[in-house]
């Protein structure tokens, strides 16, 4: 797809076609991508996680859920499971000095190249940060002194699901040019 139509046709999908599994090579290909994100100082301080073996994608959806939240990551067929790595010395360094959380601006970058990706590979994401963070780390094996930060449900968009309207701030109130 050319980047103009992947940005316009992304969009936070909450109908998943259940019965329709997720490609491995698909979400190989995701991750290739999202390998390319920018990061403060190339420190990269993140890893995934990704989940398509289906009893736990069943059990990561369930993790989502508490409250009675993201009902729809029932029917996703795969997790992306975005986890806080050390970051670097120098982003690390930087960040104190300027009052900056560059490891969270990285991860949200991450996660922008992730969703995109997956368009362009003809997938529906939607990122979720409602979760049980040490359910999570149980079924992941994920040591217990990292952070999970985000979690991004995939699959295909079930059929009839339309492309809704953005609604996003007026041009004006969006961008100011000097």
């Amino acid at each position: 797809m050319q980047f103009e139509t992947v940005v316009k046709t992304r969009q936070s999908c909450r109908n998943f076609d259940g019965a329709r599994p997720v490609e491995r090579e698909k979400l190989k290909a995701i991750v290739d991508l999202a390998r390319n994100a920018p990061s403060a100082c190339n420190s990269q301080p993140y890893a995934v996680a990704v989940v398509a073996e289906e009893e736990l994608v069943k059990s990561v959806a369930k993790a989502t859920q508490g409250m009675g939240m993201n009902k729809h990551c029932s029917d996703a067929r795969a997790f992306f499971v975005i986890n806080e790595e050390p970051a670097g010395l120098l982003a690390k360094t930087g960040g104190r000095l300027k009052d900056q959380d560059f490891a969270s601006v990285d991860i949200g970058i991450l996660c922008a190249h992730i969703a995109l990706a997956a368009t362009d590979c003809g997938l529906s994401t939607c990122i979720i940060g409602w979760f049980d963070e040490k359910r999570l780390k149980e079924l992941l094996n994920i040591d217990e002194k990292k952070r999970v930060r985000l979690v991004i449900a995939a699959g295909y968009a079930a059929a009839g699901d339309p492309l809704r309207e953005k609604k996003r701030k007026e041009k004006e109130k969006f961008a100011t040019y000097f």
